[in-house]
């Protein structure tokens, strides 16, 4: 991956998790994934963005939920396959997401991807777009994708 008219980065190979959210192909570093699971029972959390579907108990701990389809792509996804968990700089979150297509190794470059895709909000999501085979691939930034406003709704719902 490389910004459009720079110069070729070194491009690393990364181990990514991949999966679907929605009609996007995602990936996210497996160092950030904690694990996969079925959905579980997840209860609204007022004062959040539309994205946040709302909190689950996961592991025994209160945990925020996003709808990753919603937040990258604006569509709420039909309803989520797996749950996968994933650490943030102020705790775990669940991304509601399709099926985990498997664990790969992923072309990724420090550069990102094309700076028409990673603009604004994006940017804060999207580390890089890649490719696997003739499909775009989304390298999904976990320590970035949750705003202040959830962590602060969830702290007023008591979740430590």
């Amino acid at each position: 991956m490389r910004q459009y008219g720079q110069a070729p980065a070194v491009e690393a190979t990364i181990t990514a998790l991949v999966f679907r959210a929605g009609p996007l192909l995602c990936a996210l570093r497996l160092d950030e994934v904690i694990e996969t699971m079925r959905p579980m029972e997840t209860l609204p959390l007022a004062g959040t963005p539309p994205f946040v579907l709302g909190i689950s108990v996961l592991r025994g701990v209160p945990t925020p939920v996003i709808d990753l389809c919603r937040l990258l792509g604006g569509g709420r996804c039909e309803d989520p396959q797996r749950y996968v968990t994933v650490r943030t700089e102020r705790g775990a979150v669940a991304m509601a997401t399709g099926p985990v297509l498997g664990i790969r190794a992923v072309d990724a470059d420090e550069a990102g991807g094309h700076p028409a895709l990673l603009g604004g909000a994006a940017g804060r999501l999207v580390a890089g777009v890649g490719t696997i085979g003739a499909e775009p691939l989304l390298l999904v930034q976990s320590m970035r994708a949750v705003p202040d406003e959830v962590w602060e709704a969830a702290a007023a719902a008591g979740v430590p």
